[in-house]
Protein backbone atom coordinates (compact mmCIF):
# COMPACT_ATOMS: atom_id res chain seq x y z
CA UNK A 1 0.00 0.00 0.00
CA UNK A 2 1.22 3.63 -1.53
CA UNK A 3 -0.22 6.24 0.74
CA UNK A 4 0.88 9.95 0.09
CA UNK A 5 -0.10 12.31 2.86
CA UNK A 6 -0.92 16.04 1.51
CA UNK A 7 -0.05 19.13 4.03
CA UNK A 8 0.53 22.62 4.45
CA UNK A 9 2.76 21.53 7.83
CA UNK A 10 4.87 18.56 8.98
CA UNK A 11 6.41 18.89 11.81
CA UNK A 12 9.60 19.89 12.48
CA UNK A 13 10.16 21.17 9.09
CA UNK A 14 7.18 23.92 9.39
CA UNK A 15 4.45 23.95 11.89
CA UNK A 16 2.23 26.01 13.12
CA UNK A 17 -0.13 24.06 15.12
CA UNK A 18 -1.28 20.45 15.63
CA UNK A 19 -1.75 19.96 11.87
CA UNK A 20 1.90 19.75 11.77
CA UNK A 21 2.58 17.46 14.54
CA UNK A 22 0.46 15.23 13.08
CA UNK A 23 1.70 14.99 9.67
CA UNK A 24 4.93 14.63 11.53
CA UNK A 25 3.77 11.51 13.74
CA UNK A 26 0.74 9.34 11.63
CA UNK A 27 2.72 8.69 8.59
CA UNK A 28 5.65 7.74 9.98
CA UNK A 29 3.73 5.26 12.41
CA UNK A 30 2.00 4.48 9.59
CA UNK A 31 5.30 3.30 8.05
CA UNK A 32 6.26 1.24 10.69
CA UNK A 33 3.23 -1.17 10.18
CA UNK A 34 4.08 -1.68 6.99
CA UNK A 35 2.69 1.28 4.73
CA UNK A 36 4.35 3.36 2.29
CA UNK A 37 3.75 6.58 3.01
CA UNK A 38 5.07 9.91 1.87
CA UNK A 39 4.38 13.48 2.68
CA UNK A 40 4.13 16.18 0.13
CA UNK A 41 3.98 19.74 1.52
CA UNK A 42 5.13 23.30 -0.03
CA UNK A 43 9.17 24.42 0.46
CA UNK A 44 8.97 27.05 2.57
CA UNK A 45 11.93 30.03 3.06
CA UNK A 46 12.71 28.61 6.51
CA UNK A 47 15.41 27.48 8.97
CA UNK A 48 14.82 23.87 7.71
CA UNK A 49 15.49 24.48 3.91
CA UNK A 50 18.14 26.82 4.72
CA UNK A 51 20.01 23.94 6.46
CA UNK A 52 19.92 21.13 4.05
CA UNK A 53 20.38 20.10 0.37
CA UNK A 54 18.06 19.18 -1.95
CA UNK A 55 17.54 17.32 -5.33
CA UNK A 56 15.10 17.80 -8.00
CA UNK A 57 13.24 14.68 -8.52
CA UNK A 58 10.44 16.33 -11.22
CA UNK A 59 10.05 19.65 -12.78
CA UNK A 60 7.38 21.00 -14.84
CA UNK A 61 4.89 24.37 -15.33
CA UNK A 62 1.76 24.65 -13.93
CA UNK A 63 -1.00 26.59 -15.23
CA UNK A 64 -3.21 29.26 -12.63
CA UNK A 65 -6.19 30.84 -14.19
CA UNK A 66 -4.12 32.97 -17.08
CA UNK A 67 -0.60 32.49 -15.04
CA UNK A 68 1.98 29.81 -15.84
CA UNK A 69 4.39 28.89 -12.93
CA UNK A 70 7.51 26.53 -13.04
CA UNK A 71 7.44 24.26 -10.07
CA UNK A 72 10.07 21.13 -8.64
CA UNK A 73 8.85 18.19 -6.65
CA UNK A 74 12.08 18.52 -4.02
CA UNK A 75 13.54 16.01 -2.06
CA UNK A 76 16.50 16.14 0.34
CA UNK A 77 19.84 14.25 -0.53
CA UNK A 78 20.25 12.86 2.61
CA UNK A 79 17.94 11.10 4.82
CA UNK A 80 17.40 13.27 7.63
CA UNK A 81 13.79 12.57 8.87
CA UNK A 82 12.41 9.24 9.64
CA UNK A 83 9.88 9.45 6.41
CA UNK A 84 10.28 10.53 2.91
CA UNK A 85 8.92 14.02 2.20
CA UNK A 86 8.81 15.53 -0.85
CA UNK A 87 8.49 19.38 -1.20
CA UNK A 88 6.52 21.25 -3.75
CA UNK A 89 8.87 24.40 -4.99
CA UNK A 90 6.72 26.92 -6.61
CA UNK A 91 8.93 30.30 -6.06
CA UNK A 92 7.26 32.70 -6.67
CA UNK A 93 4.49 31.75 -4.26
CA UNK A 94 5.41 29.44 -1.82
CA UNK A 95 9.14 30.16 -0.83
CA UNK A 96 8.31 32.46 1.58
CA UNK A 97 9.18 33.17 5.54
CA UNK A 98 6.09 31.98 6.23
CA UNK A 99 3.33 29.27 5.90
CA UNK A 100 0.41 31.07 6.39
CA UNK A 101 -0.97 34.79 5.12
CA UNK A 102 -4.19 36.60 4.56
CA UNK A 103 -5.08 35.82 1.03
CA UNK A 104 -3.29 32.13 0.10
CA UNK A 105 -5.71 30.94 -2.14
CA UNK A 106 -3.31 31.18 -5.31
CA UNK A 107 -0.69 29.93 -3.23
CA UNK A 108 -2.38 26.52 -1.98
CA UNK A 109 -4.36 26.25 -5.23
CA UNK A 110 -1.42 25.91 -7.14
CA UNK A 111 0.21 24.17 -4.46
CA UNK A 112 -2.55 21.26 -4.75
CA UNK A 113 -2.56 21.42 -8.55
CA UNK A 114 1.40 20.80 -8.63
CA UNK A 115 0.63 18.03 -6.38
CA UNK A 116 -2.26 16.57 -8.81
CA UNK A 117 0.16 17.18 -12.06
CA UNK A 118 3.29 15.07 -10.43
CA UNK A 119 0.68 12.05 -9.31
CA UNK A 120 -0.19 11.64 -13.07
CA UNK A 121 3.68 11.29 -14.05
CA UNK A 122 4.38 8.77 -11.35
CA UNK A 123 4.78 5.30 -12.30
CA UNK A 124 3.87 3.66 -9.17
CA UNK A 125 0.58 5.48 -8.22
CA UNK A 126 -0.12 5.80 -4.75
CA UNK A 127 -3.26 3.55 -3.33
CA UNK A 128 -4.33 6.69 -1.34
CA UNK A 129 -4.05 9.73 -1.28
CA UNK A 130 -4.93 11.78 2.17
CA UNK A 131 -5.67 14.95 2.31
CA UNK A 132 -5.29 17.08 5.59
CA UNK A 133 -7.50 20.46 6.46
CA UNK A 134 -8.37 23.52 3.54
CA UNK A 135 -5.27 23.89 2.15
CA UNK A 136 -5.46 20.70 0.30
CA UNK A 137 -9.54 20.23 -0.30
CA UNK A 138 -9.48 21.15 -3.75
CA UNK A 139 -7.48 18.00 -4.38
CA UNK A 140 -10.92 15.20 -4.16
CA UNK A 141 -12.89 17.59 -6.08
CA UNK A 142 -9.64 17.65 -9.04
CA UNK A 143 -9.55 13.71 -8.77
CA UNK A 144 -13.00 13.28 -8.84
CA UNK A 145 -13.99 16.24 -11.71
CA UNK A 146 -11.13 17.75 -13.25
CA UNK A 147 -10.89 16.62 -17.56
CA UNK A 148 -6.85 16.28 -16.99
CA UNK A 149 -7.14 14.11 -13.91
CA UNK A 150 -9.84 11.78 -15.09
CA UNK A 151 -6.78 8.75 -15.17
CA UNK A 152 -6.55 9.09 -11.72
CA UNK A 153 -10.00 9.29 -10.65
CA UNK A 154 -10.13 5.85 -9.16
CA UNK A 155 -7.80 6.54 -6.37
CA UNK A 156 -9.35 6.75 -2.86
CA UNK A 157 -8.87 10.23 -1.45
CA UNK A 158 -9.90 10.56 2.08
CA UNK A 159 -9.83 14.41 3.85
CA UNK A 160 -8.63 14.59 7.37
CA UNK A 161 -10.52 17.64 8.92
CA UNK A 162 -7.98 19.22 12.08
CA UNK A 163 -9.91 22.28 12.52
CA UNK A 164 -13.34 23.20 10.37
CA UNK A 165 -13.47 27.02 11.64
CA UNK A 166 -11.11 27.35 8.78
CA UNK A 167 -12.11 26.49 5.16
CA UNK A 168 -10.38 28.43 2.82
CA UNK A 169 -13.14 30.50 1.15
CA UNK A 170 -12.37 32.58 -2.16
CA UNK A 171 -14.97 34.02 -4.53
CA UNK A 172 -16.21 32.48 -7.88
CA UNK A 173 -13.91 35.26 -10.45
CA UNK A 174 -10.77 32.53 -8.97
CA UNK A 175 -12.47 29.36 -10.37
CA UNK A 176 -10.88 29.63 -13.32
CA UNK A 177 -7.48 28.81 -11.07
CA UNK A 178 -8.63 25.00 -11.08
CA UNK A 179 -8.16 22.87 -14.36
CA UNK A 180 -10.95 22.56 -16.49
CA UNK A 181 -14.37 20.56 -15.28
CA UNK A 182 -17.94 20.31 -16.42
CA UNK A 183 -19.26 23.67 -15.15
CA UNK A 184 -22.90 21.85 -14.06
CA UNK A 185 -20.75 20.34 -11.53
CA UNK A 186 -19.71 23.62 -10.06
CA UNK A 187 -21.94 22.79 -7.07
CA UNK A 188 -19.64 21.08 -5.81
CA UNK A 189 -17.24 23.64 -5.15
CA UNK A 190 -19.90 26.29 -3.43
CA UNK A 191 -21.14 27.05 -0.16
CA UNK A 192 -22.95 29.82 0.75
CA UNK A 193 -22.72 31.49 -2.29
CA UNK A 194 -18.17 31.21 -2.30
CA UNK A 195 -16.15 28.50 -3.31
CA UNK A 196 -15.37 26.70 -0.59
CA UNK A 197 -12.31 24.12 -0.20
CA UNK A 198 -13.28 22.75 2.81
CA UNK A 199 -16.85 21.50 1.65
CA UNK A 200 -15.30 20.88 -1.96
CA UNK A 201 -13.46 18.32 0.06
CA UNK A 202 -16.32 17.03 2.30
CA UNK A 203 -18.07 16.44 -0.56
CA UNK A 204 -15.84 15.04 -2.95
CA UNK A 205 -13.40 12.41 -0.45
CA UNK A 206 -14.21 8.91 -0.38
CA UNK A 207 -14.19 9.37 3.55
CA UNK A 208 -13.67 12.42 6.11
CA UNK A 209 -12.42 11.24 9.24
CA UNK A 210 -11.91 14.04 12.15
CA UNK A 211 -9.27 14.15 15.44
CA UNK A 212 -11.37 12.54 17.71
CA UNK A 213 -15.13 10.85 17.91
CA UNK A 214 -16.65 13.34 19.53
CA UNK A 215 -15.45 16.60 17.23
CA UNK A 216 -16.69 14.95 15.09
CA UNK A 217 -20.43 14.48 16.76
CA UNK A 218 -19.87 18.18 17.51
CA UNK A 219 -19.53 19.67 13.92
CA UNK A 220 -22.90 18.29 13.50
CA UNK A 221 -24.37 21.18 15.61
CA UNK A 222 -21.10 23.55 15.17
CA UNK A 223 -18.81 23.69 12.61
CA UNK A 224 -18.52 27.40 11.22
CA UNK A 225 -21.47 26.99 8.47
CA UNK A 226 -20.84 22.91 7.37
CA UNK A 227 -23.39 21.87 10.19
CA UNK A 228 -25.42 20.63 7.44
CA UNK A 229 -23.14 19.43 5.01
CA UNK A 230 -21.64 17.06 7.81
CA UNK A 231 -24.83 15.80 8.74
CA UNK A 232 -26.31 14.86 5.25
CA UNK A 233 -22.20 13.22 4.64
CA UNK A 234 -22.67 11.49 7.98
CA UNK A 235 -22.78 7.94 6.51
CA UNK A 236 -18.62 8.42 5.11
CA UNK A 237 -17.77 10.77 8.46
CA UNK A 238 -15.46 8.89 11.51
CA UNK A 239 -13.86 10.38 14.25
CA UNK A 240 -10.41 8.73 14.93
CA UNK A 241 -8.44 10.35 17.78
CA UNK A 242 -5.05 11.84 17.34
CA UNK A 243 -1.67 9.88 19.23
CA UNK A 244 1.43 11.49 20.07
CA UNK A 245 4.80 11.01 18.69
CA UNK A 246 5.67 9.13 22.23
CA UNK A 247 9.41 8.80 20.34
CA UNK A 248 9.26 12.93 20.90
CA UNK A 249 7.25 13.56 23.63
CA UNK A 250 8.65 11.16 26.36
CA UNK A 251 10.66 12.55 30.07
CA UNK A 252 13.00 9.18 29.79
CA UNK A 253 14.78 10.51 26.83
CA UNK A 254 14.06 14.59 26.59
CA UNK A 255 16.92 16.55 25.74
CA UNK A 256 15.12 19.50 26.54
CA UNK A 257 14.03 19.01 30.19
CA UNK A 258 16.27 19.43 33.10
CA UNK A 259 16.16 15.95 34.37
CA UNK A 260 14.72 12.65 32.66
CA UNK A 261 12.38 10.89 34.43
CA UNK A 262 10.02 7.63 34.38
CA UNK A 263 7.26 6.59 36.34
CA UNK A 264 9.03 4.99 38.27
CA UNK A 265 11.29 8.02 39.33
CA UNK A 266 8.80 10.90 38.33
CA UNK A 267 8.96 12.74 41.75
CA UNK A 268 12.25 13.60 41.41
CA UNK A 269 12.21 14.52 37.69
CA UNK A 270 9.07 16.42 38.51
CA UNK A 271 10.79 18.41 40.98
CA UNK A 272 13.95 19.02 39.09
CA UNK A 273 11.87 20.58 36.61
CA UNK A 274 9.71 22.66 38.44
CA UNK A 275 12.45 23.82 40.41
CA UNK A 276 14.53 25.38 36.97
CA UNK A 277 10.60 26.83 36.36
CA UNK A 278 10.35 28.65 39.53
CA UNK A 279 13.73 30.10 39.50
CA UNK A 280 13.74 30.62 35.87
CA UNK A 281 10.14 32.96 36.39
CA UNK A 282 9.88 33.72 40.06
CA UNK A 283 7.92 31.26 41.92
CA UNK A 284 7.94 29.34 45.04
CA UNK A 285 8.20 25.77 44.29
CA UNK A 286 5.63 24.76 47.53
CA UNK A 287 2.84 26.38 45.37
CA UNK A 288 1.03 24.36 42.92
CA UNK A 289 1.89 25.63 39.51
CA UNK A 290 -0.54 25.71 37.08
CA UNK A 291 0.42 26.33 32.89
CA UNK A 292 -1.23 27.56 29.71
CA UNK A 293 0.88 26.70 26.15
CA UNK A 294 -0.81 27.53 23.17
CA UNK A 295 -2.54 30.30 20.67
CA UNK A 296 -3.74 32.99 22.20
CA UNK A 297 -6.79 33.16 20.30
CA UNK A 298 -10.61 33.03 21.15
CA UNK A 299 -11.02 29.54 20.12
CA UNK A 300 -8.50 28.32 22.55
CA UNK A 301 -10.08 30.45 25.36
CA UNK A 302 -7.05 32.68 25.95
CA UNK A 303 -9.56 35.70 26.42
CA UNK A 304 -10.81 34.15 29.41
CA UNK A 305 -7.25 34.11 30.95
CA UNK A 306 -7.18 37.31 32.16
CA UNK A 307 -10.19 37.50 34.18
CA UNK A 308 -9.39 34.25 35.59
CA UNK A 309 -5.83 35.20 36.41
CA UNK A 310 -6.97 38.12 38.61
CA UNK A 311 -9.30 36.75 40.89
CA UNK A 312 -7.65 33.50 41.01
CA UNK A 313 -4.06 34.73 42.11
CA UNK A 314 -5.65 37.09 44.35
CA UNK A 315 -5.06 34.52 47.29
CA UNK A 316 -1.70 33.69 45.87
CA UNK A 317 -2.07 29.85 46.72
CA UNK A 318 -0.85 28.87 43.59
CA UNK A 319 1.38 29.98 40.41
CA UNK A 320 -0.09 30.52 36.91
CA UNK A 321 2.52 30.24 34.12
CA UNK A 322 1.60 31.04 30.23
CA UNK A 323 3.71 30.29 27.18
CA UNK A 324 2.11 31.46 24.01
CA UNK A 325 1.04 34.38 21.09
CA UNK A 326 -1.86 35.71 19.10
CA UNK A 327 -4.02 37.77 19.76
CA UNK A 328 -2.49 41.13 20.62
CA UNK A 329 -4.80 42.54 22.92
CA UNK A 330 -4.90 39.60 24.90
CA UNK A 331 -0.95 39.31 24.77
CA UNK A 332 -1.24 42.59 26.32
CA UNK A 333 -3.36 42.36 29.00
CA UNK A 334 -1.95 39.06 30.23
CA UNK A 335 1.95 40.81 29.94
CA UNK A 336 0.51 43.51 32.09
CA UNK A 337 -0.53 41.72 34.86
CA UNK A 338 2.85 40.65 35.34
CA UNK A 339 3.67 43.44 37.64
CA UNK A 340 0.31 43.27 39.53
CA UNK A 341 0.75 39.41 40.52
CA UNK A 342 4.58 39.02 40.97
CA UNK A 343 5.96 36.02 42.00
CA UNK A 344 2.94 34.14 41.46
CA UNK A 345 2.29 34.59 37.58
CA UNK A 346 4.89 35.29 34.43
CA UNK A 347 4.02 35.14 30.88
CA UNK A 348 6.48 34.49 27.89
CA UNK A 349 4.98 35.60 24.80
CA UNK A 350 5.74 33.71 21.60
CA UNK A 351 7.03 30.41 21.35
CA UNK A 352 9.67 28.46 22.66
CA UNK A 353 10.12 24.19 21.79
CA UNK A 354 12.75 23.87 24.47
CA UNK A 355 10.39 25.74 26.88
CA UNK A 356 6.99 24.12 26.20
CA UNK A 357 9.00 20.52 27.30
CA UNK A 358 9.99 21.99 30.63
CA UNK A 359 7.08 23.35 31.38
CA UNK A 360 5.35 19.98 30.75
CA UNK A 361 8.03 18.25 32.96
CA UNK A 362 7.54 21.11 35.53
CA UNK A 363 4.62 22.16 35.90
CA UNK A 364 1.50 20.39 38.33
CA UNK A 365 -1.42 21.09 36.36
CA UNK A 366 -2.04 22.28 32.72
CA UNK A 367 -5.03 24.25 31.72
CA UNK A 368 -7.01 24.24 28.78
CA UNK A 369 -10.22 26.20 28.71
CA UNK A 370 -10.95 25.80 25.16
CA UNK A 371 -13.98 26.80 22.78
CA UNK A 372 -13.30 24.94 20.07
CA UNK A 373 -10.31 21.52 20.41
CA UNK A 374 -11.09 19.28 17.96
CA UNK A 375 -8.66 16.91 19.65
CA UNK A 376 -5.87 18.50 21.52
CA UNK A 377 -2.55 17.58 22.02
CA UNK A 378 -1.13 19.39 25.03
CA UNK A 379 -3.44 17.64 27.36
CA UNK A 380 -1.85 13.91 25.73
CA UNK A 381 1.65 15.98 26.38
CA UNK A 382 0.73 16.88 30.08
CA UNK A 383 -0.34 13.22 30.51
CA UNK A 384 2.28 11.83 29.38
CA UNK A 385 5.10 14.27 31.54
CA UNK A 386 2.91 13.42 34.52
CA UNK A 387 1.17 16.81 34.24
CA UNK A 388 -2.39 16.79 35.18
CA UNK A 389 -4.95 18.62 32.64
CA UNK A 390 -7.50 21.21 33.47
CA UNK A 391 -10.04 21.32 30.71
CA UNK A 392 -12.86 22.22 29.24
CA UNK A 393 -14.89 18.77 28.37
CA UNK A 394 -15.14 19.68 24.39
CA UNK A 395 -14.05 18.18 21.73
CA UNK A 396 -11.00 15.69 22.20
CA UNK A 397 -10.62 16.77 25.59
CA UNK A 398 -13.87 15.34 26.14
CA UNK A 399 -12.82 12.21 24.78
CA UNK A 400 -9.47 11.96 26.69
CA UNK A 401 -9.55 13.73 30.29
CA UNK A 402 -11.85 12.05 32.40
CA UNK A 403 -13.12 14.13 35.70
CA UNK A 404 -11.79 13.13 38.77
CA UNK A 405 -15.69 13.17 40.10
CA UNK A 406 -16.31 10.12 37.85
CA UNK A 407 -13.19 8.51 38.85
CA UNK A 408 -10.99 9.99 36.54
CA UNK A 409 -7.61 11.43 36.53
CA UNK A 410 -8.14 15.26 35.35
CA UNK A 411 -10.87 18.22 36.43
CA UNK A 412 -13.11 19.07 33.65
CA UNK A 413 -15.98 22.36 33.41
CA UNK A 414 -18.52 21.99 30.96
CA UNK A 415 -18.78 25.87 29.78
CA UNK A 416 -15.91 28.60 28.43
CA UNK A 417 -16.47 31.07 31.22
CA UNK A 418 -14.57 32.57 34.02
CA UNK A 419 -16.47 31.24 36.48
CA UNK A 420 -16.66 27.21 35.43
CA UNK A 421 -12.65 27.73 35.12
CA UNK A 422 -12.07 29.33 38.46
CA UNK A 423 -14.79 26.81 40.18
CA UNK A 424 -12.56 24.55 38.28
CA UNK A 425 -9.42 25.68 39.69
CA UNK A 426 -10.80 25.94 43.10
CA UNK A 427 -11.42 22.13 43.07
CA UNK A 428 -7.44 21.52 41.42
CA UNK A 429 -5.84 23.76 44.38
CA UNK A 430 -6.83 21.44 47.29
CA UNK A 431 -6.62 18.40 45.23
CA UNK A 432 -2.68 19.26 44.92
CA UNK A 433 -2.31 19.57 48.52
CA UNK A 434 -3.20 15.41 49.14
CA UNK A 435 0.35 14.84 48.28
CA UNK A 436 -0.38 11.09 48.32
CA UNK A 437 -3.40 11.11 45.96
CA UNK A 438 -1.66 13.57 43.94
CA UNK A 439 1.26 11.40 43.19
CA UNK A 440 -1.12 8.63 42.69
CA UNK A 441 -2.16 9.95 40.23
CA UNK A 442 0.72 11.44 38.37
CA UNK A 443 1.86 8.09 38.28
CA UNK A 444 -1.30 6.88 36.81
CA UNK A 445 -1.68 9.31 34.13
CA UNK A 446 1.93 8.57 32.80
CA UNK A 447 0.72 5.00 32.11
CA UNK A 448 -2.22 6.14 29.55
CA UNK A 449 -1.02 5.10 26.09
CA UNK A 450 -2.07 7.79 23.92
CA UNK A 451 1.25 6.94 21.03
CA UNK A 452 0.34 6.58 17.24
CA UNK A 453 -0.05 3.20 17.24
CA UNK A 454 -3.46 2.34 18.01
CA UNK A 455 -4.49 5.52 16.14
CA UNK A 456 -2.41 4.73 13.07
CA UNK A 457 -3.87 0.97 12.73
CA UNK A 458 -7.05 2.73 12.52
CA UNK A 459 -6.03 4.76 9.21
CA UNK A 460 -4.38 1.85 8.14
CA UNK A 461 -7.84 -0.18 8.40
CA UNK A 462 -9.91 2.54 7.04
CA UNK A 463 -7.68 2.48 3.75
CA UNK A 464 -8.10 -1.54 3.78
CA UNK A 465 -12.16 -0.68 3.62
CA UNK A 466 -12.10 1.32 0.42
CA UNK A 467 -12.53 -0.80 -3.23
CA UNK A 468 -9.11 0.42 -4.93
CA UNK A 469 -10.14 1.07 -8.34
Amino acid sequence: MNVIHVSAECYPIAKVGGLGDVVGSLPKYQFEAGVNTKVVMPFYDNKFTATHKFQNVYESNLILGKEIYPFKILKTKKDVLDIEVLFVDIPDLLFKDFVYSEDDTARFTAFQIAVMDWILTLKDKPTIIHCHDHHTGLIPFMAQECLKYKSINTIPVILTIHNAQYQGWFSHDKVHYIPAFDISHIGLLDWDGVINPLAAGIKCSWRVTTVSPSYMEELQESANGLESLLSHENEKCIGILNGIDSKVWNPETDEFIVKKYSSKNFQTGKKANKKWLCKEFGFSVSKPLFAFIGRLVYEKGADLLPGVLNKVLSKKDCSILILGSGNPQVESELASLTKIHKGVYNTFIGYDERLSHLIYAGADFLLMPSRVEPCGLNQLYSLRYGTIPVVRSIGGLKDTVKDMEEDGFGFNHQKATEKDIINTLKRAIPFYKDQPAFKKTRKHIMGIDHSWKVSAQQYIDLYNSLKIG
